[in-house]
């Protein structure tokens, strides 16, 4: 599958619609980004059950401010709507396989108890 391209009013619904969702925050003028592209599209094509999408931070402002990208490229990595992964830098092709593995591997039942029992947690400080 292609990588698609992301905008503000896409992004919501493409994180909501697919399991796995691969971002690639990227711009124009960045050299590394360019030099990840290929990569990114070629990795890609190996998963067809995974989103790879691409956010260009200059075009895409209010997605990059809200995500707080501060270099790149930036990979994020959601799994049932939760951000699993954030790293800027772009990653030579067996790492990005890698990452990829890595990721399809997690147990999505233990990260969401995870992220639920944060969730408590930050409550819990709260009330007192």
């Amino acid at each position: 599958m292609a990588t698609v391209e992301l905008t503000k009013d896409t992004f919501e619904e493409t994180i909501v619609n697919n399991d796995t969702v691969i971002v690639d925050f990227w711009a124009e003028w960045c050299g590394p980004c360019k030099q990840f592209a290929p990569t990114f599209e070629k990795v890609s094509a190996e998963h067809p059950e995974i989103v790879f999408a691409k956010v260009d931070t200059e075009d895409q402002q209010e997605l990059a401010g809200y995500f707080n990208i501060r270099s790149i490229p930036t990979l994020m990595i959601f799994r049932d709507q939760i951000g699993i992964y954030s790293q800027p830098g772009a990653l030579p092709e067996p790492a990005l396989r890698d990452l990829i593995d890595q990721a399809m591997a997690l147990d999505m039942e233990a990260v969401r108890e995870e992220v639920e029992a944060e969730h408590d947690h930050d409550h819990s400080h709260q009330s007192q």
